[in-house]
């Protein structure tokens, strides 16, 4: 093999096999199991087999030379075995109080072997460090896990002092590495393992019986600093070459570097490397949805002033469908890293290592909070500019329409424009999507915690409440319930008063006052208001629709037919009709003629020759007697003509059988 030079990290190889593999949840036999597969491979692929059957063969030591990546992983995953076996058989020796003593024996022979294949490691490493092929990184990282094992060891074996001396150095070596780390990978990395022996540091300074055991930050700078160079041989040095390292590579790792998160002007603590690398997607993700916002932004500012309004509100409703596809990529990344978190979460509560978090600082449950509510609050985003979507697309399409029927009749033009029945079932359900995130983002701890933020989602919830009543309202409308039509408007009205009272409690609006973004903004002289007199003004229109349709008095069940209102049951007694005309329009006054034309001339005659004169009084009443002979004939039908009686039984009947 030709020379060259190695890229062997042994803390980030030893955290993806211990997550990936039982670790997580404390499953000693499972990553025990896996590193011993693992090795088999290893051994078969670099030829380093003892060989075949019951004869063992030792094997000759390996070169610097022939020294590949591959071995040193074989080195560290029988350290990571014979570990994790010594795990293993101290829980067995704790369930077994019969066989404990020989269990811890065990126990202790298979640590003493681990640190035995980690010294072995370690002296590669400096070969391969000494001829230029492993850099002061790698080093660094070997140095530490091989000094996390033997402090570890030492304790277990109550030698609290040297191995409080052990770990303290370690933590230093890893403190070195996260202050100087290329990316925000590796210092999560360096924090991760120095936040799991920081429990043990304290517990040796305990018992010790230093007075500040707590500090451990100061604990590691005093020991640290008196033992370093006895621990490491050239402890300053390799300090001094891998900041020469980290200084040349820092300018194009710049892409990889997580930005500061904050929450309330305290950062949230960012410590294990799988939640780095989906939250640097979140952020990636963020920075292209804000490029969208400003191309948008900037194509508005830019438009060109002589183009009509129909043409500026479809640009702006096709801005809001790139709009709302820009928002699948963050919502993505943000449902990865809440799966991500509350994975580490939940296996922080199983494992009961909340204790490996610093003193005062936010724990994985925080974080995992945190990303539920970035997720919620970009998925209400993107619900909003939907809903702003859709309106805007069914107001374009309505002023083509009216556009295009324009030249056609003018008196389409005075109807109101046709809306899709999709529409408002659509806006409905968004609304009703917003609601459920609202509520879901109310639980959350975080939000718990600061009243005034709790305040302000209440009052959204009850703001997107009221405003779902009004497009809900919209819904009956069509079909005629107009009475469950104005029951929603109240509803709504009652939502918009709780609204109001909410956000007349708070003197700064958390959300609207957020630095990041505002992903729901609201504020009662313009939004609030803005929403209050269309709900006044549908509740109107609602009622002029409700009267104007036959007084809300149809009956479903009689189809066409409609019942007649009250006010022509007296309006006889009050004002004087036309009948004529009134039977004209219904079609009555040509059956009246026909009767009329058989008996016309005969009544004239006899009329005009019997009629006395000098009689007055006599005319007037037969005048108001024809006058309610009139009105009378309005209430009951016409009688049908007799017809010509049969022979027989039916003439005696008279008209029981012989009518029709």
């Amino acid at each position: 093999m030709t020379e060259g030079v190695l890229h062997f990290q042994a803390l980030l190889l030893a955290n993806e096999q211990r997550n990936a593999y039982g670790l997580r949840y404390n499953d000693y036999e499972r990553y025990r199991k896996h590193c011993a597969n693992r090795t088999h491979r290893l051994r078969s692929s670099l030829k380093l087999t003892h060989g075949k059957g019951r004869e063992f063969k030792k094997l000759p030591p390996v070169k610097l030379e022939n020294t590949q990546e591959g071995y040193l992983q074989l080195l560290l995953l029988e350290a990571e075995r014979a570990w994790s076996y010594s795990k293993e058989l101290s829980q067995l020796a704790t369930k077994n109080e019969e066989k404990s003593s020989a269990l811890k024996r065990s126990s202790t022979a298979r640590f003493r072997r681990a640190i035995n294949w980690a010294t072995q490691l370690l002296s590669h490493c400096q070969a391969l460090h000494e001829a230029s092929r492993l850099s002061a990184t790698d080093l660094v990282q070997a140095t530490a896990y091989t000094l996390i094992l033997n402090g570890r060891f030492l304790i277990s074996r109550f030698d609290y002092e040297d191995g409080l001396i052990q770990l303290s150095v370690a933590r230093s070596l890893l403190d070195e590495l996260a202050s100087r780390a290329e990316t925000s990978r590796d210092q999560a990395l360096a924090i991760s393992f120095a936040d799991e022996i920081g429990p043990e540091i304290r517990y040796s300074a305990h018992e010790l019986g230093r007075k500040k055991a707590y500090d451990v930050d100061g604990i590691v700078s005093e020991i640290a600093s008196q033992h370093k160079n006895e621990i490491v041989e050239g402890y300053d040095k390799l300090i001094a070459e891998l900041e020469k390292e980290t200084a040349g590579g820092a300018e194009g790792e710049k892409k990889k570097k997580l930005r500061p998160i904050m929450w309330e002007d305290e950062p949230v603590p960012v410590r294990n490397p799988e939640l780095v690398d989906v939250l640097l997607r979140v952020q990636d993700a963020g920075d292209k949805l804000k490029q969208v916002e400003q191309e948008q932004a900037e194509r508005q500012a830019s438009g060109k002033k002589e183009e009509g309004e129909k043409k500026g509100r479809l640009g702006k409703a096709a801005r809001s469908k790139r709009g709302v596809a820009a928002y699948d990529a963050i919502l993505l990344a943000l449902s990865e890293a809440e799966d991500v978190a509350r994975k580490l979460a939940e296996a922080q509560q199983l494992s009961a290592s909340a204790s490996s978090t610093p003193t005062g600082t936010r724990d994985m449950q925080f974080v995992h909070a945190y990303v539920v509510y970035q997720l919620l609050s970009r998925r209400i985003q993107r619900d909003l500019l939907l809903i702003s979507t859709l309106l805007h697309q069914s107001q374009s399409q309505s002023i083509s329409r009216g556009e295009k029927t324009s030249n056609v009749n003018t008196s389409r033009q005075r109807k109101e424009p046709k809306v899709d029945a999709r529409l408002f079932p659509a806006i409905v359900k968004l609304l009703d999507t917003i609601i459920q995130s609202l509520t879901q983002m109310r639980t959350l701890s975080i939000v718990d915690d600061s009243p005034d933020l709790a305040s302000a989602v209440d009052a959204r919830i009850s703001f997107t409440k009221a405003r779902r009543c009004r497009y809900l309202s919209r819904c009956y409308t069509p079909v005629k319930k107009f009475a469950e039509s104005l029951a929603l408007l109240q509803h709504g009205t009652i939502h918009l008063r709780e609204t109001t009272s909410l956000l007349s409690l708070l003197d700064i609006d958390p959300i609207n006052s957020s630095e990041d973004f505002s992903f729901y903004p609201l504020s009662i002289n313009s939004t609030v208001k803005g929403l209050e007199e269309e709900l006044s003004n549908d509740n109107l229109q609602t009622k002029k629709d409700w009267f104007a349709y036959n007084g809300g008095n149809f009956d479903p069940e009689s189809g066409k037919t409609h019942k007649k209102p009250l006010f022509f049951d007296i309006a006889l007694n009050y004002v004087q009709l036309d009948m004529d005309r009134l039977q004209e329009r219904a079609g009555k006054k040509l059956e009246e003629k026909k009767v009329a034309s058989t008996t016309g001339a005969t009544s004239r005659s006899s009329s005009s020759s019997l009629a006395p004169l000098g009689k007055p009084e006599k005319e007037e009443k037969k005048s108001t007697t024809s006058k309610t002979a009139k009105v009378e004939e309005i209430d009951r039908g016409l009688t049908p003509e007799p017809s010509t009686p049969k022979a027989g039984l039916s003439s005696l009947l008279g008209g029981w059988w012989g009518r029709k």
